[in-house]
């Protein structure tokens, strides 16, 4: 993959990168579990994040001691996460390097397996998001797959007018760090995990999207 100094747009993921709102959405998933008597463990949340909500909804159902259908947990577990999720705090130098990129004239995808309207509900507190307007949501009807297919990642390109090989995607899940490398994007994932050279590493590790703001200011 060819260095690139400046990309020619960055596409973000939204639950856990922008917005901490994976902790929440894992407690619901968690107590959902719970009502029909199942327990998920922290690898089977950790698998759950960057994907769709029926394609959790169904993987959930799949690993219940006994299958009560996506439909009777989805009946559970979305007032739980509705209660939730006004709760969720932006990420640490979400907003900064989001206004850096807007003002920076850097093209903008908010890619994200939420739907529409669990976006808009989310974003209420956060004026902020509303400067990304290219979106691809969870539930877009133009969308082919859900992550970690590569689909949702070269449809906010095609919709940028821009090559998904000269985009940065940046992701925290397993799901949506697959997906964006399948698209041949250079990738950031934020993991809590050390820095590393973002011209050499591929995924890039990061532990706080100031290092991606940082970069961009002083490549």
């Amino acid at each position: 993959m060819s260095n690139r100094i400046r990309p020619a747009a960055c596409l973000f993921d939204l639950d856990g990168l922008l917005l901490n709102t994976e902790p929440l959405h894992g407690q619901a998933w968690a107590e959902a579990a719970a009502h029909f008597g199942g327990h998920l463990s922290g690898n089977h949340l950790l698998q759950l994040r960057g994907r769709r909500r029926q394609d959790c909804a169904e993987q959930v159902d799949a690993w219940l001691p006994t299958s009560v259908g996506s439909e009777a947990l989805l009946a559970v577990q979305q007032p739980i996460v509705k209660q939730l999720l006004p709760k969720a705090e932006a990420m640490p130098s979400a907003e900064n390097l989001i206004r850096h990129c807007q003002k920076d004239n850097i093209p903008m995808a908010l890619v994200t397996s939420s739907s529409q309207e669990s976006v808009a509900f989310k974003s209420g507190p956060h004026p902020w998001l509303g400067l990304i307007k290219t979106r691809v949501h969870g539930d877009d009807p133009a969308l082919t797959a859900g992550k970690p297919d590569p689909a949702p990642f070269l449809l906010a390109a095609r919709r940028l007018k821009v090559d998904p090989n000269d985009c940065w995607a940046l992701e925290d899940s397993r799901a949506g760090t697959a997906a964006a490398l399948a698209a041949g994007c250079r990738v950031w994932v934020l993991d809590r995990a050390e820095g590393c050279d973002p011209l050499e590493a591929e995924p890039c590790h990061i532990s706080n999207l100031g290092t991606v703001l940082d970069y961009l200011i002083n490549p």
